[in-house]
């Protein structure tokens, strides 16, 4: 297949750009560089990238509507792997219209492009942020998630239901990934893992917000990677059980589908932390402090369906994932 990856200097995006071209698809990547984190990380994961015949890299902003409609006018694309956004539940209370322009108007610019050039499948990141105020333990898909807490999460929803409009109106199959708490080699220097390994390397005093009494289920890259490829893979058709009077939220009379992907293992971060401490080989202070704003305390995936559907199935624990991870930070920044 020829497939656009969008966001394919990020975490995620460069992983999936990886497997879908050693197994044989040709894919375009595009992103935009910009610099909310580390802009030298974004460019070594494309340095992995760039010695693949079958990939080329177009630096593009998704909000940008010009170049976006001068992109698919240049290629044919068959599918789409949306993962481009502005990333951050705690970056979208300093700068909010940041999330606006690239979740919101990125997403319009892709979803009519998509329609206009009759994509077989629009796949697309949303976030396991969209359960918000939910309380209910597994988060399952078929929860209602009217009640975002960060302006982050409410774009993911607003993501979901923009798509939703589309595979109605035209038919279009679109598949949202509600993603939890990824982590390993290649991650986001905002991220956990980051954090906590400067820390620890340095000595310094690790921040534990909620006085690490919550829990996040943690999912590891390759974990990630394979269930966005699965769906990628299966194009989704209407639900003809799906009922107006007893609305299933995760399907549609339309071809629209959401999921989650998580490992459905949560743990509590102070456990997190000492997994941490015990593939760096050392320990250091803990700073307890109290939950922050826009924060959900716990996050567990009910991933149920993406197994019954597709076949999904976590590998890899999070003992190994932490591991994998020092790895990779030692030889990545020489420590």
């Amino acid at each position: 297949m020829k497939v656009l990856v969008t966001g394919v200097a990020g975490f995620i995006g460069h992983f999936v750009a990886r497997t879908l071209c050693e197994r044989g698809d040709e894919v375009v990547g595009i992103d935009n560089l910009n610099d909310y984190y580390d802009v030298g990380l974004k460019k070594a994961r494309l340095d992995n990238l760039k010695g693949l015949s079958n990939f080329k890299f177009v630096n593009l902003d998704i909000a940008d509507r010009s170049s976006i409609d001068e992109l698919f006018t240049g290629h044919s694309f068959q599918r789409i792997v949306h993962l481009a956004a502005q990333a951050g539940v705690r970056y979208s209370l300093e700068n909010p219209h940041a999330y606006v322009d690239s979740n919101l108007v990125g997403f319009l610019n892709l979803l009519e492009a998509a329609r206009q050039a009759s994509i077989e499948h629009f796949v697309y990141a949303s976030s396991s942020s969209v359960y918000g105020a939910n309380e209910s333990m597994p988060f399952s898909t078929l929860d209602n998630v009217d009640h975002p807490i960060s302006l982050y999460a409410a774009t993911k929803k607003s993501n979901e239901l923009m798509a939703h409009s589309y595979s109605h109106l035209y038919q279009m199959p679109t598949t949202g990934l509600r993603y939890f708490t990824v982590y390993g080699p290649w991650g986001r220097p905002d991220m956990s893992p980051f954090l906590f390994a400067q820390a620890i390397l340095s000595g310094e005093p690790i921040k534990v917000f909620n006085h690490g009494k919550h829990r996040r289920d943690f999912t590891y890259i390759d974990d990630i990677v394979a269930g966005t490829i699965l769906c990628l893979d299966n194009i989704p058709s209407g639900n003809r059980e799906w009922s107006g009077l007893a609305p299933d939220p995760s399907s549609s009379r339309a071809p629209w589908r959401v999921y989650n992907i998580g490992n459905s293992k949560p743990v509590e971060l102070l456990r997190y932390i000492e997994l941490m401490e015990q593939a760096f080989g050392k320990t250091t202070e803990k700073v307890l402090l109290p939950l922050q704003p826009g924060d959900v305390e716990h996050t567990y995936a009910d991933v149920s369906e993406l197994q019954r559907d597709l076949g999904y199935a976590p590998q890899v624990s999070i003992e190994e994932g932490l591991q994998r991870f020092a790895d990779w930070y030692r030889d990545y920044f020489q420590v």
